[in-house]
């Protein structure tokens, strides 16, 4: 199980060399800037925003569709039931089934905030070391604690993910067919849900008692490194952060003349 968000780190390109805390401070800005518009008219823009800053971040387009596969999976049952049950206006009707005109811009609005909030979200991450992003957090004030949790989560889920897939394929090369939801399924799937749990927390106990051997929380820890902005790093900053501000400007007069 592989999906690490730092898998492109290494490439070279305008955004892989912007430092990481103006990166990270102007994405997550445009990325909030982008969940504040409702406006259906914004919709090409925000694509086009997200599909430029992609494009620039020299990301291959399989990096992007492998790690929107799984997040869609959530969004699916939204777009599919809301063209069917939300609002008045019939566009078609096929049995008791009406397709309606507020459900499919809903759907539309939803789906569109998604893939560009995703896609930009993928870029500050998959621009930067993970380890790095980290740090421009720290940088900007997010506490320790929270950092080392975050690091951890990261470093040991795909173990996790990897423990599941080989229970599995145990499970499988015994006979197991999960085809029925019948009670003896939900048994087995019930005690590799606890088996994975109590692994997961030896593991956690393991790590922590091998991290306190080595002195961790003892002493204050300095995490230092932090890059010098340069004049680029405050040009692309500023860039980004007016596109945000041009999204949110837009969509308030809009709403203002109640287009």
């Amino acid at each position: 199980m592989r999906l690490d968000v730092d898998e492109y780190a290494h490439l070279d390109s305008p955004l892989h060399s912007w430092e990481p805390r103006c990166k990270l401070v102007s994405l997550f800005i445009l990325a909030f800037a982008l969940s504040f518009v409702q406006d259906l008219r914004l919709l090409p823009a925000m694509l086009g925003v997200a599909f430029v800053v992609y494009v620039a971040s020299g990301l291959p387009f399989s990096f992007l569709t492998t790690r929107l596969r799984y997040p869609g999976l959530f969004l699916l049952v939204p777009a599919v039931l809301l063209p069917f049950v939300s609002g008045s206006t019939v566009l078609l009707s096929i049995g008791p089934l009406a397709l309606r005109q507020e459900g499919c811009l809903a759907a539309l609005l939803i789906v569109t905030r998604f893939v560009s909030i995703l896609t930009i979200t993928l870029v500050l991450f998959g621009s930067a070391p993970f380890l790095t992003t980290i740090k421009a957090m720290l940088a900007l004030g997010l506490p320790p604690i929270l950092a080392d949790m975050t690091l951890l989560a990261y470093r040991y889920i795909f173990q996790i993910g990897g423990d599941l897939e080989r229970m599995e394929t145990a499970m499988g090369l015994r006979g197991f067919r999960a085809r029925r939801p019948n009670a003896h399924t939900l048994g087995v799937l019930a005690s590799l849900s606890g088996s994975l749990l109590v692994r997961s927390y030896e593991q956690s106990e393991r790590v922590y008692n091998a991290m306190a051997l080595r002195g961790y929380g003892r002493s204050q820890r300095s995490f230092g490194g932090a890059h010098k902005v340069r004049s680029r790093d405050a040009i692309m900053s500023a860039g980004f952060l007016l596109v945000a501000a041009g999204f949110v400007g837009a969509e308030i007069f809009l709403r203002g003349t109640g287009g």
